[in-house]
């Protein structure tokens, strides 16, 4: 089983895709926004909050790092963290499959509800979204081996879809 690195923006299933996957490969799941909490004993909004965007991003970037450089079979990654010159470096030399998973805002908005536990979508969150898929769009798309559109799609049928990316490059 290749690696497989899933990033995109907030809204696209990232985490639950990344599950969906594991199972059907019965490899790991690991998502950076979970190990960062995990890390700091708070929730990445509460990070934002008291300590702000720059030491979450500091965070964020050495637990990518970290992760790249161990061993995992299925890891999603924070939507802004491919923005980090060395973070985007590191992804584009890793031998894993990079997978972007995109959304249109139409499908993004119900998935995410545009909540407090997305700290960049706290203020005109559509506007910021947009806005963020901008700046992101062409790093994403500049990291991806593929990319899969995941609106109207159920995790399963995304995870499957990859699955059979995999599949082809493994011959």
């Amino acid at each position: 089983m290749n690696q497989v690195i899933i990033f995109g923006p907030p809204g696209a299933g990232k985490s639950t895709v990344g599950r969906a996957l594991a199972k059907l490969v019965g490899s790991v799941f690991s998502d950076t926004d979970h190990l960062i909490e995990d890390r700091a004993g708070k929730k990445i909004s509460e990070i934002f909050l008291e300590d702000g965007e720059v030491i979450f991003r500091s965070m964020e970037a050495e637990i990518v790092t970290e992760s790249l450089a161990a061993e995992f079979g299925i890891l999603a990654l924070g939507g802004g963290s491919v923005m980090n010159p060395l973070v985007e470096k590191k992804i584009a030399e890793h031998p894993a499959l990079k997978v972007f998973l995109d959304v249109g805002i139409a499908q993004a908005a119900p998935r995410i509800g545009f909540n407090q536990d997305r700290p960049m979508l706290l203020v005109n969150p559509r506007q910021t979204w947009i806005a963020l898929m901008k700046d992101r769009r062409p790093v994403y798309e500049r990291l991806a081996d593929i990319t899969v559109v995941t609106d109207s799609k159920k995790a399963g049928e995304v995870a499957a879809e990859i699955l059979s990316e995999i599949e082809v490059r493994n011959g």
